[in-house]
């Protein structure tokens, strides 16, 4: 019997030994997680907001309205950055405040050092002229006031004021495709790199 409690004695001496050493190793582990996270500041947002508008304004005349479910700032990243994960809707004005383009995206990632917008995934835009454009990714230049896209594109145009004139309702505009598109950033000077066809809208 003092035998059996002598061995209870140091089994209960060894579960304690073990305690204490795997514990706090335990919380030192999670502790430097932690410190780990705070100190890679760059992947860490310093503003994630919400169900966003919100205006851009250049030499004091405002450009863009921006719209966004999710906007994340990356300033401390390299180089800083903003990323809308659950996409944008952006608003272009002319010197009037009259909208002259619109742009719309799944996706989008702007690089602040180069002002190049990345959008992707369902990206469609719109310019005052009423023509569409689809494609899944397209790049945007704000320096040099450049769109382009490597990826197939899409334009839908609508019927000419000659057309409408000769046919009235029954005018139709035109569907251009092709691979690879520049333009400037207003979508109104264009060229499509490799046409694959154009069609009535009809089809």
């Amino acid at each position: 019997m003092q035998l059996n409690n002598k061995r209870h004695i140091i089994l209960s001496i060894a579960i304690i030994w073990v305690a204490i050493l795997f514990f706090p190793s335990c919380h030192r582990k999670e502790v430097k997680l932690r410190m780990d996270a705070i100190n890679n500041r760059e992947a860490m947002p310093v503003l994630d907001a919400q169900q966003v508008t919100t205006l851009i304004s250049d030499s004091g005349i405002t450009r863009f309205r921006i719209t966004a479910v999710e906007w994340q700032m990356y300033d401390r990243a390299t180089p800083p950055y903003w990323e809308f994960p659950k996409g944008i809707y952006l608003e272009q004005f002319d010197n009037m405040l009259n909208t002259s383009a619109t742009l719309r995206a799944d996706y989008a990632y702007y690089n602040n050092q180069e002002e190049l917008w990345h959008l992707t995934g369902n990206v469609y835009a719109t310019n005052v002229n009423g023509e569409q454009f689809e494609t899944p990714e397209l790049f945007w230049e704000q320096k040099t006031e450049r769109v382009y896209s490597d990826s197939a594109i899409t334009i839908i145009q609508p019927p000419t004021p000659a057309a409408i004139q000769a046919k009235g309702e029954d005018a139709k505009g035109t569907i251009i495709k092709g691979i690879g598109f520049e333009s400037n950033q207003e979508m109104t000077k264009y060229t499509i790199r490799r046409p694959t066809g154009i069609f009535p809208v009809d089809d």
